[in-house]
Order: C-alpha cells, then structure tokens, then sequence
C-alpha cells in the first residue's frame, strides 16, 4: 500500500499545475498523484497523461466531464491507494524539506502500528501582488510531534482554523465519514475539514510549513469580488454545514464540538459579511433568510452561534452596525492577509 494519496484537482491548469505536480515528485514510490482533470478544455488533459507515461506507478491521470472542485476531490478519495489522503490544488504547491519530514513521519507510523487520523501541518499564504508571505501555524494550539486527542487542544485562535490545507486525513477515516462533497460548488472545503472531524479520534501536529498556498489571482475564488458573484454557493455550503451536526449534542467530545461550533460560526461570519459588503437588497435579504434558516433548523446551537462573538458581529442587530462590522472585517484582512 502507498503512504500517501495525492488528489490534484485540475481544470484548465496548464499555466501552473507542472509546479504543483513536480513538488510532489519527490515522494517516489511511496506516494501516488492522482491527477484528476476535470473537463479541462485547454492543454491540462495532455499534460496530465504526461505526467502519468513519465511516471509510472506514481502519477496515475483521470479525465472526467466537469464536476467542480467537490467533485475532483470525491474522485481522488474514490481512487486513493495510500493509507494517508491530502488534497493539493493545482496553483499550489509544498516545500520539498518539510514534505520529506512528513512522509519520513507517516512510514513510521505505518512501521510502528501507530493509528493517526489526522496529521496537521503549517500553511503558508504566499501573497503574489507584494511578494510577501504569511504563515498559519499551530504551535501554541497542538501539542507538537505527538499522539493525541482533541482533549489536549487549545483554544483556536480566529486564524486558526484547520483548512484543506494543513490537513492530511487517514483515508479509512474520509470514506468512514461518507463525505461526499457537492458537485459544480466553490467553497467545499470547508465541508472536507468539517464534516469527518467527529470520526477522527487521534492527531499529530508538526510545527513545519508545508504548504504553499498561491493568493493572487484575479479570478480565484477567495478574491473578494469573486466570493460575492458566488454567494449563493456560500450560502449554499454553509447551509449544509448547520444541517450536518446540531452542536454540541451530535459530538460526544466537548472539545471537539467547541472547535466544529466556532468554526461553523467563522463561515457564518464570513457569509454574512460578504453580503453586507455587496449591501444589495436582495443579499441583505439573503442574508436575514440564512439566519432565519439556521434558527428553524437547530434553535439552540442558533443561540450558541448568534450569541457568540462571531455571531453578533455576523449578526449584528439594527442597520447602523453593519458599517461597524465591515470596517472591522477590514482590519482582520489587513492584518491576516486571508484573501
């Protein structure tokens, strides 16, 4: 069995996806690149079965109609091999020095019996229109190169959250979660680090900056604008992240369903804000109808999350509050550069 599957989500990637495949080459043998092209109608497909007649036995290349980034990664998940399953987005990639540590770190688990169901990771946004860089990292949060449990977590702090990107999942744990991501929908990674969280009972944190996730580009869809002209998908995503868990009660572990609890109310604040910023009249409609729906679907954990800190600035009561809100979203953009 591989160590590790790779899923590569790709659509008309053939301007960046070489550096995203090539940084992960260098796991060998022991890590299998499902390179997933998804309906590309550019050069992606070609250079995907490149990839795959290149490297044999490490590069495998999959052509499917267009099914969106859910899609592309329920694909990799159908197909994975390896014990271990991390996504990589095409216009990223990860630091070759970290990457072996982490690899090094799996095999031994594999050697020693050791069950780990999640190993977490720094990020690091790499911020194209200045040049800088800024890294998110978990190392006043986990406990560092040890096996624990969500008990021995601390408080997350609101660029903290655990994201597609500094997660790897045991891939038994992915398919024993039946997560099934939604096709032709942006957002859904917030789905993928939400959903499986109460089947993952143990965690490995190492304090090292594996990925490298590109911020830049006009038409990527954490860009603000972007993010507005797909706010119905947004919405659509978080509305199945409340339906998912009514929290506390459907976790068992205290811990864990505080952290699930406090990032569902970080997507309805982003949610929420996004449609102050557009400040139509049909998204501040939206934007009532979405908390309206989270009321009636689960009214305490409603309470939890419109009570919380999170959820009053989501929610902010009279119309002379939401200037207050955006300019403080503001403030978190300038200083956490998330988008």
């Amino acid at each position: 069995m591989k160590i590790l599957s790779f899923a590569v989500p790709c659509y008309n990637s053939e301007a960046y996806m070489r550096k995203c495949i090539d940084s992960l080459l260098p796991g060998g043998e022991d890590v299998e690149i499902i390179i997933v092209d998804d309906g590309s109608s550019d050069g992606t497909a070609a250079i995907a079965d490149e990839y795959e007649a290149k490297y044999p036995g490490i590069c495998r290349a999959i052509h499917q109609e267009n099914a969106g980034h859910g899609g592309a990664v329920n694909t990799g998940i159908t197909n994975a091999r390896g014990m271990y399953f991390k996504v990589v987005d095409s216009d990223d990639w990860l630091d070759t020095d970290s990457y072996k540590i982490v690899l090094n770190r799996l095999k031994q688990f594999r050697e020693d019996r050791k069950r780990v169901d999640m190993f977490i990771c720094n990020y690091v946004y790499e911020h194209v229109e200045d040049g800088t860089s800024h890294t998110i990292g978990y190392h006043k949060v986990l406990p560092e190169e040890k096996i624990f449990g969500w008990d021995e977590a601390r408080h997350f702090r609101m660029d903290q959250n655990l994201l597609m990107h500094s997660v790897i999942y045991r891939t038994r744990v992915l398919r024993e979660s039946g997560l099934k991501l939604p096709k032709h929908t942006f957002y859904v990674d917030n789905l993928f680090v939400y959903i499986p969280l109460p089947y993952v009972k143990t965690l490995y944190y190492l304090d090292v900056d594996l990925y490298r996730y590109f911020i830049g580009r006009n038409d990527q869809s954490v860009n603000e604008r972007v993010m507005i002209s797909r706010i119905d998908q947004q919405i659509y995503v978080n509305k199945l992240m409340i339906d998912a868990y009514c929290l506390p009660q459907d976790v068992s572990n205290k811990h864990l369903a505080r952290y699930m609890l406090s990032y569902l109310a970080m997507i309805c604040c982003v949610t929420s804000i996004m449609l102050l910023i557009s400040g139509t009249p049909e998204n501040l409609e939206k934007r009532r109808e979405l908390w309206q729906y989270f009321k009636k679907k689960y009214p305490s954990m409603y309470w939890r999350v419109r009570l919380g800190g999170r959820g009053i600035v989501s929610n902010p009561p009279g119309k002379i509050s939401y200037g207050i809100v955006v300019r403080c979203y503001r403030m978190a953009q300038k200083i956490y550069k998330f988008n």
